[in-house]
């Protein structure tokens, strides 16, 4: 009994122990290199990228609005870090070669891909389409396939880069009224965890990053259908509040430690930990309870299935245009998220 208890003791101390030399160690200076940023004109994709900038990293901003863009790029400007703005769309596969071309050839090789382009379609199960599921695969999972696989020969030659594939707690537990994003959040973690293990031979670091819901103010972009005005009350109110919610700077600060020591995993925001830590143990009870969850979602309107997604901005009233939501109001502002 002794002796297992001394080499269970010895086994947790040299866990934690080479645990917290990873966390110790520092990777090689960021400053100097090229990030490119796509999803970087709004949201998390321009908080990260600020937080690049901040450590004298050269940011390639990519999104698909020229307008927001150059917004975002003035913004980084007004602080002093040094950005180029170049619209792009991550599910055009030839477009994030050439652009990628293009930004090797003017500013020097790729050092570091944040993808963190992404959309989010709100509403029950039974008002989505096919058509819906394809939209959220191209841009979730292969805008991502893409733009990484744009950059991979040149890390692959150079033997180093980082890749940072921002996913969602939706990708390790499947969130009621999410199924085109938890399919595609889903595909694009378990591409990005297996795509790590691949590249570590290389040289190349891939960082799989599982955030919980963030103050980023992008709820007005998310596109809702089923009973549309209750669908996005409920997603502005819940990605508005506090305790439920991860400040956008937060989360781009935990990003960049992430990519400064070589992480490959990171969970953010303690109800995300909890959450996939109850899921991995009792997985079925976990679903059963979101299963209670859902009885008191909106249910779907008639005919939801075959209308359009919409932006929920459009929705919005009552307490969803409230104090309750005054964070996420002003977050949308601070980080280039209000619609124009």
């Amino acid at each position: 009994m002794r002796r297992s208890t001394a080499l269970s003791l010895t086994i947790a101390l040299a866990a934690g122990a080479w645990l917290a030399s990873r966390r110790l160690r520092r990777r090689t200076p960021l400053a100097g290199g090229v990030a490119l940023v796509t999803g970087g004109s709004r949201g998390l994709g321009l908080v990260v990228a600020r937080e690049l900038g901040r450590r004298g990293m050269r940011i390639v901003l990519c999104a698909r609005d020229e307008e927001e863009l150059e917004r975002a790029r003035g913004g980084l400007a007004q602080e002093g870090i040094e950005a180029t703005a170049l619209p792009g769309d991550v599910t055009d596969e030839d477009g994030m070669r050439t652009l990628v071309a293009d930004v090797e050839e003017n500013l020097g090789p790729v050092d570091l891909l944040v993808n963190s382009a992404g959309i989010i379609q709100v509403g029950p199960a039974e008002a989505m389409t096919v058509e819906d599921y394809r939209r959220a695969m191209d841009v979730l999972f292969y805008g991502p396939l893409h733009a990484a696989e744009a950059v991979l020969p040149g890390m692959r030659a150079r033997r180093r880069g980082t890749i940072v594939n921002v996913t969602s707690i939706g990708a390790a537990v499947g969130i009621p009224h999410l199924a085109p994003y938890d399919a595609a959040k889903f595909a694009a973690r378990g591409w990005s965890e297996a795509l790590g293990a691949e590249a570590a031979k290389h040289g190349i670091d891939v960082i799989t990053v599982v955030p919980g819901l963030m103050r980023t103010g992008s709820f007005g972009r998310a596109l809702v259908k089923g009973r549309r005005y209750a669908e996005a009350s409920l997603f502005s109110l819940l990605a508005s509040l506090p305790l439920v919610t991860v400040s956008a700077e937060r989360a781009a600060r935990r990003i960049v430690r992430a990519i400064e020591h070589g992480e490959r995993f990171v969970i953010i925001g303690l109800p995300a930990r909890l959450l996939r830590l109850a899921h991995s143990i009792m997985p079925g009870a976990i679903v059963a309870t979101l299963g209670l969850v859902n009885r008191f979602l909106p249910t779907a309107a008639p005919g939801a299935r075959h209308g359009i997604a919409l932006p929920a901005e459009l929705f919005r009233r009552g307490l969803a245009r409230s104090i309750l939501t005054a964070l996420g109001e002003r977050a949308a502002r601070r980080y280039n998220e209000e619609p124009a």
